[in-house]
């Protein structure tokens, strides 16, 4: 059956009837919830803690397409893309707004299998779908709001302090390497499948950002553009400057084996990985790592005498030289 048979408001009837379904009463935003789907607006009661917002959205043959990608792997990756800016500023997300721009040849089936994605994640970290809009479109799009909340202090891209260390949660490459074989219609295999489901289904780090936040980290950043990209926000927000050493960057194991001669390359630029890089103490990443099973690395060091600037070097202290510095929709880095 396709969206155009059942029209706009069935397809909202359908998707509502699901979220409704996913209903937990013992989850806070879900207690705090006044007014859903069905409504004009959604509606929640405030808290008096730090409110957050973040949006962010795929579209068709930029982020994804069609065929390459299961309608349910699409839903999570839309929620956990948004999920992970939350994390970046060491809040906790809460409700979710959705916004599906989809051709009238659509599948309901497609859409709903889309929606279950995104609450399976959702269900994870206690986030509510409370609303959102639909309407026709030559290609499919999926545009996502996510409100959430955070104490007293935030972690800020400006925040970075000359002396700091820099650090990243988990390992980097994986995502890149998983768009890799997916966009070159290789084979899936045991050994390669890690890969794929790191750039299908990242997990954004909520935990390690709130963790981060109360024991101290001062500047951080999700790693969506690529590792020397964001790092490169962080040193122009903080007009400092940084270093980081390759043979420190968590390479991801899959990604030595099946891509050995390219896996630096696809942590300092590929992207997608949503790990979290920050900049603390070295007293205070000690103290991440007490906290959290991922692991943590040390890469590098804030600097004041290269301000705005990521210095790559190699283990003789060389300029390392690589090929791709992170992504740009308008334009190169």
């Amino acid at each position: 059956m396709k969206v155009s048979e059942i029209g706009e408001f069935g397809l909202i009837e359908i998707l509502a009837k699901m979220v409704e379904k996913s209903r937990d009463v013992k989850s806070p935003a879900w207690k705090n919830m006044v007014a859903g789907i069905g409504d004009d607006a959604a509606a929640w009661k405030n808290t008096s803690r730090i409110t957050l917002a973040t949006t962010d959205c795929l579209v068709q043959d930029v982020h994804f397409k069609l065929g390459q990608t299961a309608w349910s792997d699409l839903g999570w990756k839309a929620l956990a893309v948004n999920l992970s800016d939350i994390a970046a500023v060491g809040g906790k997300a809460q409700y979710a707004l959705v916004t599906l721009g989809l051709p009238t040849d659509t599948e309901v089936e497609d859409i709903t299998n889309m929606y279950k994605g995104m609450i399976d994640l959702g269900e994870i970290y206690g986030v509510t779908i409370a609303g959102g809009d639909t309407t026709s479109s030559k290609t499919v799009f999926i545009s996502l709001t996510v409100t959430g909340s955070a104490g007293k202090r935030l972690l800020r891209r400006s925040a970075a302090r000359p002396g700091d260390l820099i650090a990243v949660t988990g390992y980097l490459g994986a995502a890149a390497a998983g768009l890799r074989l997916i966009s070159n219609g290789a084979a899936s295999t045991t050994e390669d499948a890690p890969l794929r489901q790191a750039f299908l289904r990242p997990f954004p780090r909520l935990r390690e950002g709130a963790i981060i936040l109360s024991v101290g980290g001062h500047a951080a950043i999700d790693i969506s553009d690529g590792l020397v990209a964001d790092l490169g926000h962080i040193c122009r927000a903080s007009q400092v400057g940084a270093r980081i050493e390759v043979e420190r960057i968590p390479l991801h194991p899959a990604v030595r084996k099946v891509f050995p001669a390219q896996a630096l390359d696809m942590a300092l630029g590929g992207g997608e990985d949503y790990e979290l890089l920050f900049t603390a103490s070295a007293a205070t990443i000690d103290k991440v790592r007490a906290k959290t099973s991922l692991p943590v690395s040390v890469i590098g060091e804030i600097a004041a005498d290269v301000t705005g600037q990521v210095q790559v070097l190699d283990s003789n202290g060389r300029p390392y030289v690589f090929d791709k510095a992170g992504w740009d929709h308008f334009g190169k880095i």
